[in-house]
């Protein structure tokens, strides 16, 4: 897959089963932005069959690694 996004950071995807305190967060891929900022490219690595998928802005977490949430 051709990738213009290449010095991005890409958000997480994950998938969310339950609510609130309970949700279970699995990360299953990756999305870039498209560079006039109206859309993705996605790139999973597993198919959901129950829950929500969510896209997360990446951050950096204590000690520069990435996290989703």
């Amino acid at each position: 897959m051709k990738r213009n996004e290449k010095n991005q950071t890409p958000h997480g995807v994950f998938v969310v089963e339950g609510e609130g305190d309970n949700a279970y967060w699995s990360k299953i891929g990756a999305a870039w932005p498209h560079q006039d900022g109206k859309g993705f490219n996605i790139q999973l690595s597993s198919l959901p069959l129950d829950g929500r998928l969510v896209i997360r802005e990446p951050k950096a977490a204590k000690g520069g690694a990435e996290a989703g949430r």
